[in-house]
């Protein structure tokens, strides 16, 4: 890598690129195009891609220097089925992606996957993530989260508790999130709980269908 160079590297998406493949090949639809909410680095996408064949990735990202990684991470590992990554602001009340649909008539968004987002934003982040899900995924539509969770009221590990209190001291509107209230929060968008999975490191796989 040169300094030029614009991917950037996410640590903990190496340690759960493979669990989480494991879910997604479990419950994803077995066709149509999985939007990706908050792509981050781009890491991910450029791994789920080719292993999710023939479904089709669509990446997102607000940062611009994240979706200039994304794009660096598809050139240097393309796939067919990877399209390039477009911006979406999860609390708009209109995602970008709604317009760009006519692009996908051939294969129309079936799933959204939402991977470590709701704890480093503000609780309207998981808010507009619901509502986005609500408007966008078709019946029984799948919506993916993956990342650490509070069970009534508590932490499930002592890291998970310390990793929220340095959330929190960099920006108090951060925190690990209760897992009920992400499911009510789900509800009120006719979204319905089908599974959980635990994951490595304290995290939880968090499935929903659009009902």
């Amino acid at each position: 890598m040169t300094n030029d160079d614009p991917r950037k590297y996410a640590p903990a998406t190496q340690r759960n690129r493979e669990p989480i493949l494991e879910v997604l090949l479990n419950v994803l639809p077995p066709q149509g195009t999985i939007l990706e909410v908050a792509s981050g680095t781009g890491e991910h996408a450029v791994f789920f891609a080719p292993r999710l064949r023939p479904r089709k990735w669509l990446p997102s990202e607000p940062n611009p220097q994240l979706r200039a990684s994304i794009a660096a991470w598809s050139a240097n590992l393309p796939s067919e089925n990877l399209y390039p990554p477009i911006d979406i602001d999860v609390c708009a009340p209109v995602w970008s992606v709604e317009s760009y649909t006519d692009d996908l008539n051939n294969s129309p968004i079936t799933a959204i996957v939402n991977i470590n987002m709701i704890h480093i934003a503000p609780w309207s982040a998981c808010l507009g993530l619901m509502a986005g899900a609500n408007r966008i995924l078709p019946p029984e539509g799948i919506l993916y989260m993956y990342g650490p969770f509070k069970i009534d009221r508590k932490h499930t590990a002592p890291s998970n508790a310390a990793f929220d209190e340095s959330l929190r001291s960099q920006n108090p509107e951060w925190g690990v999130r209760d897992f009920n209230d992400v499911v009510d929060a789900a509800r009120t968008q006719n979204l319905t709980l089908v599974q959980t999975y635990q994951m490595p490191a304290n995290n939880l796989s968090v499935i929903f269908q659009r009902t």
